[in-house]
C-alpha cells in the first residue's frame, strides 16, 4: 500500500471538489496536508475562509493532520507566503499539488484584459511562483513531487469550447512549465507531472453527489504522482471515471534536432500543398 507518512503536502484549491478529494486521500495515507482554498465564488471573486477550514477540520476529526490556508494566490508574495507558512508549521514540504483553477467564458472578440489576467494569475503565475518557492526546500531534501493540472479542453481541439481561450491557454502553459521543471528537478530528486482530470464538480454546476465522474475516482492518480512509488517525470496523466492513461511527447529516435526532423522535405509552400497529407499525419494521444 502506498503510504505518505511524514510527508507534507500543499494542495491548492482543496476546499471543494477535486482538491478536497485529493486532500482526504493523501491524509488517509499519512500525509500532513495544507488545505489551501481562498473560498472564492465561481466568478473568482470574494472569499470565504471557512471553505478551507471545514475540510481541514474533517481531516483532523478522522485523526489526520491538516491545517488551512486561505491566501489568494494572486501574487508572487502570496504564493511564497503559503510555502513559508507550511515550512514554519510543519517543518518540511514534500508534495506540491496545484489544483486551484478558474473556469469562465469570454469569446475572443469579447476577451477583456482583466479577464485574461485573472486566468493567467491562477493557471500560470501561481504554479510558477509556488514551484519557485518550493524548489529550494525540495532540493535540500533531495526529494519532491509536484503535480500540475492541465485539461482535455486545452489539449484536444475536439474537446475545446468556444469562449474558453483564457482557460485553455493557462492549462496548456502548465504543460510547458511541467517539462522545464522536470528537467530542472531531475538531478535533485524532484519529479514533476501533470493531471488532466474530468469530474463533476461545481464547475459543472453539480451540487449533489454524482453517480459517475466522481472526484474521488481521479484521486488515485494524484496519490500515485505524489508518492515515492512514482519514479517518472514529465507525464500527463488523464483521469476520468476511474480510468487512467499517461503519455508525454517525445521525438522519434532518428531525429537529429534541430537539423534533421526526419520529416517530409519541401522547398516551397506549393509543394507542401501536394504533400500535406504526409506532413499532417495525426497521432493519437
Amino acid at each position: 500500500m502506498i503510504r505518505l507518512d511524514d510527508r507534507v503536502a500543499i494542495i491548492t484549491g482543496s476546499g471543494r471538489g477535486l482538491g478536497a478529494a485529493y486532500a482526504h486521500l493523501l491524509a488517509e495515507r499519512g500525509a500532513q496536508v495544507v488545505i489551501h482554498d481562498a473560498g472564492v465564488n465561481k466568478e473568482g471573486t470574494d472569499s470565504d475562509p471557512t471553505v478551507a477550514a471545514d475540510v481541514a477540520s474533517k481531516i483532523r476529526e478522522a485523526d489526520g493532520v491538516a491545517i488551512a490556508n486561505d491566501v489568494l494566490l494572486d501574487s508572487r508574495g502570496n504564493c511564497q507566503s503559503l510555502v513559508e507558512m507550511t515550512l514554519e508549521k510543519l517543518g518540511r514540504l514534500d508534495i506540491l499539488i496545484h489544483n486551484a483553477g478558474w473556469v469562465a467564458y469570454q469569446s475572443i472578440q469579447d476577451l477583456a484584459p482583466d479577464f485574461l489576467q485573472r486566468a493567467i494569475a491562477i493557471h500560470l503565475e501561481a504554479p510558477t511562483w509556488l514551484a519557485q518557492a518550493a524548489f529550494p526546500t525540495m532540493k535540500q531534501q533531495h526529494y519532491g513531487r509536484i503535480v500540475l493540472t492541465t485539461s482535455d479542453r486545452a489539449i484536444y481541439q475536439q474537446y475545446a469550447l468556444s469562449g474558453l481561450a483564457a482557460y485553455a491557454m493557462g492549462k496548456m502553459a502548465q504543460i510547458g512549465l511541467m517539462n522545464v521543471l522536470a528537467v530542472e528537478g531531475k538531478e535533485h530528486g524532484i519529479l514533476v507531472n501533470a493531471i488532466s482530470p474530468v469530474a463533476k464538480t461545481r464547475m459543472w454546476n453539480i451540487q449533489d453527489e454524482p453517480e459517475d465522474l466522481r472526484p474521488e475516482q481521479v484521486a488515485p492518480g494524484v496519490l500515485y504522482l505524489a508518492s515515492p512509488e512514482c519514479q517518472e517525470s514529465g507525464f500527463i496523466v488523464r483521469a476520468s471515471n476511474g480510468q487512467f492513461t499517461a503519455a508525454r511527447w517525445i521525438e522519434r529516435d532518428n531525429v537529429d534536432y534541430p537539423l534533421n526532423l526526419a520529416a517530409v522535405e519541401s522547398a516551397t509552400a506549393e509543394k507542401l500543398v501536394t504533400q500535406w497529407h504526409e506532413v499532417a499525419s495525426e497521432v493519437a494521444f
